[in-house]
């Protein structure tokens, strides 16, 4: 019974957020709640600083790299069927039809996902969630929001079908917690090159997250080919080029400093 009203009472905070975000989803201006957003940012920001930084850091040192490239594909693999399932509601069915041999391959042969045994074999990992699906039915991308990492009013709609389509999140919280928290180490530890180089060359580092995650989401959103006018202005008839390099670079900063999946 207890576990019920765990599983329950996660529900409910899902749909809340749900709800907020079809909500907020008709707002036009890129970030409106700026002021809001900012101050979870630096409190998130000192979090990472003081607490989560300095363990994932140690987790690198203590942890081989086999070791660690194993876990996230466990992960990865753990949150593959949200990508199938993206693919199939974005129409990509060739594609969610070879990511679910890709998960049936790396779940079997390659032991519950530890290793990535269909790359090798032409099946490279995709990456499809509820926020770009939305995307490719009209869905506005509202505004950006910063919770535990950058995101906006549509996309932060992922988190419904992520974590209903999650495993563990239908354990009890005494094996739903650790791995949640493992997760997020991990997923810390992997980004600990990307956050410094970050911190060195931002100014301003939340506009920087701001603007390197929503030139990645608009990278993503295209499949690496988006509209070269959203980027005619900046870099002039070089754009296209260029843009695509900066949607990579937005691909490195995805996530920003804290993201828990």
């Amino acid at each position: 019974m207890t576990g019920k009203l765990y599983n329950f009472s996660k529900l409910l905070i899902l749909v809340g957020i749900l709800s907020l975000a079809t909500g907020c989803a008709t707002t036009q201006n890129n970030d409106p709640l700026e002021r809001g957003n900012r101050v979870v940012f630096n409190v998130t920001e000192t979090l990472d600083k003081h607490l989560i930084k300095p363990i994932a850091e140690s987790y690198v040192d203590v942890t081989p790299v086999p070791v660690r490239t194993s876990v996230t594909n466990f992960f990865n693999n753990l949150g593959y069927l949200n990508v199938i399932l993206n693919d199939f509601l974005q129409g990509k069915f060739e594609q969610g039809i070879t990511d679910m041999l890709r998960f049936t391959y790396n779940s079997t042969f390659g032991i519950a996902g530890l290793f990535d045994i269909s790359t090798p074999i032409g099946m490279p990992a995709n990456n499809e969630d509820f926020g770009q699906t939305l995307a490719t039915w009209g869905v506005d991308q509202g505004s950006y929001l910063y919770l535990l990492g950058p995101s906006s009013t549509r996309d932060i709609t992922d988190q419904v079908p992520s974590t209903l389509l999650n495993p563990f999140f239908y354990m009890s919280g005494i094996i739903f917690a650790p791995i949640s928290a493992l997760s997020a180490v991990n997923t810390r530890a992997n980004l600990l090159e990307q956050s410094n180089i970050r911190d060195e060359a931002a100014l301003d580092p939340y506009s920087f997250t701001r603007e390197a995650y929503l030139q990645q989401r608009e990278f993503k959103i295209h499949d690496g080919e988006p509209p070269a006018s959203g980027y005619d202005d900046i870099f002039g008839d070089d754009g296209d080029d260029v843009g695509g390099d900066v949607g990579n670079a937005g691909d490195e900063e995805e996530s920003g400093m804290l993201v828990i999946e």
